[in-house]
């Protein structure tokens, strides 16, 4: 299929960008990586009569540590997410995730401000920058602000993002001492897109009982979101596969989840359950072995 005809804008700075956004106000789309926009575009989902690229926006992309955190520019790619040795070495989990989205060719050319901003509900980014407790940089015309992520993801293909404004970094701390993390998936077969994925992060105490937990869901609800009875359930136990089967058991628990193709959420419950157990076992493996 093909889009809808649109008019072509080649943005050579930020301050551009957000001129041409407030020039043509919501009938403008900003374009990055291309690999969320253009497939919707083609099936005329979305129509927009101007295209703002920013893909050669210096400063945009990259990964640099700052203190104890890491800077990931928002034009940043899969593929230098998966190359950065500092992301390796301080946010792992970010990498593991970033392997399992779409195939080699996204991977070369998506962005993960892009993934953010689109907020699909079957995108796989999502789930790591919540479980890593990252905050999203935007700017617009009134400024630059920080976003929570646990504050980013609103609703169905919906952010925080504002009128005008532009998704330009996020920054994710640094991980605790004995922690470990992990990142599982059960894909689409055709689109690749998670049924289901499951991000944890675990940190151990004195003791080696669970100090604190973040786990997060995307893929089954209309929004990647937090599961926070399972982050409630781990809390102090000592990580036995009865406590994090038992965890596991709450996963779906206030999430609203999306119904399958017979029209139930018994089995989008049932894979939560599934990989969160996965993601938690394995986040807890190497936390014990850091």
């Amino acid at each position: 299929m093909h889009t809808a005809p649109f008019e072509y804008h080649r943005a050579e700075s930020l301050d551009d960008a957000l001129r041409l956004l407030d020039q043509y106000g919501d009938e403008a789309k900003i374009l990055a990586g291309g690999h969320s926009l253009i497939p919707v575009m083609k099936l005329r989902f979305a129509q927009p009569a101007h295209l703002i690229d920013i893909r050669r926006i210096p400063g945009m992309g990259g990964v640099r540590e700052e203190g104890d955190s890491l800077i990931v520019g928002a034009l940043t790619t899969y593929r230098q997410i998966l190359e950065s040795e500092a992301v390796r070495r301080r946010a792992p989990l970010l990498a593991e995730t970033a392997a399992q989205v779409g195939d080699l060719q996204v991977r070369n050319m998506g962005t993960i401000g892009g993934s953010l901003a689109h907020a699909d509900p079957g995108a796989d980014m999502p789930a790591a920058i919540l479980a890593l407790g990252a905050t999203v940089t935007v700017r617009g015309p009134g400024g630059e602000r920080q976003i929570a992520a646990d504050d980013f993801f609103v609703g169905f293909f919906t952010s925080a993002l504002a009128e005008g404004e532009v998704l330009t970094s996020i920054r994710v701390p640094g991980a605790a001492a004995r922690s470990g993390s992990a990142y599982e998936k059960h894909p689409h077969p055709a689109s690749g897109y998670a049924l289901c994925g499951a991000a944890a992060i675990v940190s151990l105490g004195v003791g080696g009982a669970i100090e604190s937990a973040r786990v997060a869901l995307t893929g089954i609800g209309s929004k990647a979101a937090r599961a926070a009875g399972v982050e409630q359930a781990l809390l102090g136990q000592d990580g036995s596969p009865a406590t994090v089967a038992a965890a596991a058991a709450r996963a779906a628990e206030g999430i609203d989840l999306r119904p399958d193709e017979a029209g139930a959420t018994g089995y989008n419950e049932n894979l939560a359950r599934v990989c969160v157990k996965r993601a938690v076992t394995r986040a807890l493996e190497r936390a014990r072995s850091a």
